[in-house]
């Protein structure tokens, strides 16, 4: 059998999520032998109801000085209501704390229903994506170029800028793209990102779309080995055959494989994950909803012989 990838855990931080419960999951997390803790960025639900949200930042500045081993980071933090300077400038904070153990997730922003509750402009797409790769642009030089940072472009404006201190980390925290988007993601993955992941994705997807961004690093003269492959995706399981039924509540289990999610007892979920691994991922986020449940994720991280 194909060795495992490593296996992360990713909570959807707008679903529920309040102090206590992101302390409870965040030691067992480290204590049950997971790679590392990532979170979502919204203030809600995209549809009701409206759940308990733990802001992001200041959850991960708690994440870092309360765990010692595992890596952490937003899944992804957006641009559409996160200035990049701030971004840059809490990233590198945030790792300092950690020891270097943050990944640094951004994204465009997507969830409209935030936006219009908070006052926040989403943009259109083509918008949203010139945004997205400006914002990229100008935390990549705050947090990696030693110089003085000026910049103009047409959402953000950088005069003679700089960050101090600078990152212990040299170069700062690693940067993550996420999304599965071919035309667009892909190459702004291939262009700034420490590693690209992907979202929701079958094997094949996945597999081709790994191959699409090996092309695109070596057009952008970057060596595919310099951006590490991740997978966040979600999951259903179950101790025993009756409880993986009650999970899925009428689901069908094929069905929810063909778009990407793994669905089993302890065997097969191993077996699903080892797939990626095969196809060049290299860490799984895996989604645990249940965020009280962490006698499920004991089970899951012994089915997985992590620990």
């Amino acid at each position: 059998m194909t060795a495992l990838p490593e296996i992360a855990i990713m909570v959807e931080g707008q679903n529920g999520l309040n102090w206590p419960r992101w302390q409870r999951m965040a030691q067992a997390v480290e204590a049950l032998g997971f790679a590392g803790l990532y979170r979502s960025d919204h203030f809600t639900n995209a549809e009701p109801p409206d759940k308990d949200s733990l802001e992001l930042w200041i959850s991960l500045a708690w994440l870092a000085t309360h765990t010692r081993r595992i890596e952490f980071g937003p899944l992804v933090t957006p641009f559409s209501f996160r200035h990049p300077v701030f971004v840059a400038r809490m990233a590198k904070e945030v790792d300092d704390l950690s020891g270097g153990r943050l990944i640094l997730g951004m994204g465009a922003g997507w969830q409209e229903r935030e936006h219009r509750m908070f006052g926040f402009d989403l943009l259109s797409l083509r918008e949203r994506m010139e945004r997205f790769q400006e914002g990229l642009e100008v935390v990549s030089r705050l947090l990696r170029s030693p110089d003085r940072v000026t910049f103009h472009g047409r959402y953000y404006h950088l005069e003679e800028a700089i960050l101090l201190p600078r990152p212990r980390r040299p170069g700062g925290p690693p940067l993550l793209v996420g999304g599965n988007g071919p035309r667009r993601t892909l190459p702004l993955a291939a262009r700034y990102a420490d590693e690209w992941n992907g979202v929701y994705l079958p094997v094949e997807r996945y597999a081709a779309l790994h191959a699409r961004l090996d092309a695109l690093l070596e057009a952008e003269g970057r060596e595919p080995a310099q951006v590490r492959r991740s997978l966040m995706t979600g999951l259903v399981f179950g101790r025993t055959d009756a409880e993986l039924r009650e999970r899925l509540g009428g689901r069908d289990a094929a069905a929810l494989q063909a778009r990407g999610l793994v669905v089993g007892t302890a065997a097969q979920v191993a077996d699903q994950v080892a797939r990626w691994a095969e196809v060049g991922a290299q860490r799984v986020m895996l989604q645990w909803l249940d965020l009280d449940d962490l006698d499920g994720l004991e089970a899951l991280a012994q089915a997985l012989g992590l620990g």
